[in-house]
């Protein structure tokens, strides 16, 4: 099965299963916010190359990512709501980014998960 994928691809994606399987809750939240900013920033470098197929790949990678944050938010919370809008937000504003590329607004939403990144960082 890996000798048909791309060699990189192989290594991420088992680096990626090595690290979801040891994770506690942080850590896999802590991947889902690297998944979403790589996959936004992919999208943007496709756009710029006039690659639509990596551009539809990183997308997807995104929205999974997001998917996966959506998901695993704590609902009783106290900053759930805010997340889960945040989180809608960005989907939104992938999903519309499918048909209509808008490098700017992904950027933002780019910045958005690095910042939530950041902040996560600085309470570890």
């Amino acid at each position: 099965m890996l000798s048909l994928t791309n060699p990189h691809e192989a290594y991420r994606r088992s680096a990626f299963d090595a690290r979801i399987q040891g994770g506690d809750s942080a850590a896999l939240v802590q991947l889902c916010l690297e998944q979403a900013i790589a996959g936004l920033g992919s999208a943007l470098f496709a756009q710029d190359r006039g690659d639509a197929s990596l551009r539809s790949k990183a997308l997807t990678r995104t929205l999974t990512a997001i998917t996966a944050l959506e998901m695993g938010v704590d609902r009783n919370a106290p900053l759930a709501q805010a997340l889960l809008q945040v989180y809608g937000a960005a989907r939104k504003a992938v999903l519309d980014s499918v048909t209509e590329f808008e490098p700017e607004l992904l950027r933002s939403v780019r910045q958005d998960f690095l910042d939530i990144e950041a902040a996560l960082r600085g309470i570890d």
